[in-house]
């Protein structure tokens, strides 16, 4: 009978020997899962047992970076216990939380230079939530901060508690964000108003709205660039 432990394959097929001796990008997700997993089932490797859990999200990181350690074990993959599932989500989050490494040294020149930090901060989350970038004169992050969370249909961005904020961190420009879980990236109507309702306010206290970036897993939506500000 053939070993379906990894300690029996070829040294060249193991995943942490491979990653060694021909480095990080030549192994598959299922391989650095694998990686995560260490041991797998007297009858699965661990590889085996990453392939079953990547198969419940479709293959998917984004999906498997949204479960809890509850979730994940409701898939009942047999290998994965409370230990492997915290073990999981805790290695994704670093991945996301180095994607959203936006430092307080950066200057914000356009769309494109807050985006990726706004999409690695709020792709993932399975409601609407909304936040806001404050930034110093030299547009430098000063703070960054959920103003409001709300449920699957939506959230409430309270203009007072916004500007607030903005004069607690000295903030003479924001940028205002929100994520649409599901995934469509065009602005409705009341994101339009709520825009210009905020944009307005913050004049009469000489802060300028430089930006509102809608963002998803489909990529990113900026009112700037799209001249609706």
């Amino acid at each position: 009978m053939q070993s379906t432990t990894i300690k029996h394959w070829a040294e060249d097929d193991r995943p942490r020997e491979k990653l060694i001796q021909k480095g990080v990008d030549a192994l598959s997700n299922a391989e650095l899962l694998a990686i995560l997993i260490n041991i797998g089932t007297t009858e699965k490797t661990a590889v085996d047992v990453a392939k079953e859990i990547l198969g419940t999200v479709n293959n998917d990181l984004h999906q498997l970076a949204r479960l809890s350690v509850k979730e994940m074990l409701k898939l009942k993959v047999k290998g994965i216990g409370e230990a492997k599932a915290v073990t999981i989500i805790a290695a994704l989050e670093l991945g996301i939380r180095k994607e959203a490494s936006f430092t307080k040294k950066q200057v914000v020149l356009q769309s494109a230079d807050i985006a990726r930090f706004l999409k690695a901060k709020l792709q993932h989350k399975k409601h609407e939530v909304f936040a806001v970038i404050y930034l110093n004169r030299a547009n430098k992050i000063n703070h960054y901060e959920i103003i409001s969370e709300g449920g699957i249909t939506g959230t409430v961005a309270d203009p007072r508690i916004i500007l607030k904020k903005a004069l607690e961190n000295d903030a003479v420009n924001l940028i205002l964000c929100h994520n649409h879980p599901s995934g469509n990236l065009k602005p409705s109507r009341a994101d339009e108003d709520l825009t210009h309702k905020i944009k307005e306010a913050a004049r009469y206290f000489d802060i300028n709205v430089l930006d509102h970036i809608i963002v998803s897993e489909e990529g990113y939506f900026s009112f700037a660039d799209e001249g609706i500000l």
